[in-house]
């Protein structure tokens, strides 16, 4: 079994980021491979993705905890794929995210390692900027640079 593990920070409350990440619907914003996402009840996620040029298609399990602020997922297949995220604060708006991904799949060249890399560079982006647009609407909208609506 190989072990792939990426932390980082992101401008945003633990919480914010935690909210924004347990929500399996929003995969697809950060996992550039992921087409489709849907909640199926429970822990049942069905999930479709763009693999070396396939379409891939697999029921996944996705198992929250907010009070450790942490998820645990995987999916049934070849690779025994599955991972765990945790969030935890880094300040008082600003929260580190620790993605570790488990699989017997070693990959040539650090194709894994960069792709983890990679997703939780976009975990942390996304979250962000759903946070500014949400701010945003809570103070009635963006305005010009000039100052004109």
């Amino acid at each position: 079994m190989t072990e792939y593990q990426h932390a980082a920070t992101a401008d945003l409350p633990a919480d914010e980021l935690f909210a924004f990440l347990s929500r399996p619907e929003n995969l697809p914003r950060y996992f550039p491979q992921m087409k489709v996402a849907e909640p199926r009840g429970g822990e049942s996620v069905h999930v479709e993705a763009e693999v070396h040029g396939h379409r891939v298609e697999s029921e996944a399990w996705l198992h929250t905890d907010a009070a450790t602020r942490s998820l645990s997922w995987g999916a049934e297949g070849p690779d025994d794929y599955h991972g765990e995220l945790r969030v935890e604060d880094a300040g008082p708006a600003s929260a580190r995210i620790t993605v570790t991904l488990h699989s017997v799949r070693e990959a040539d060249g650090g194709e894994v390692q960069k792709g983890l890399e990679q997703t939780v560079a976009a975990m942390t982006h996304a979250a962000t900027a759903d946070a500014d647009v949400e701010a945003a609407e809570g103070q009635g909208g963006w305005t010009s640079y000039d100052g004109r609506r």
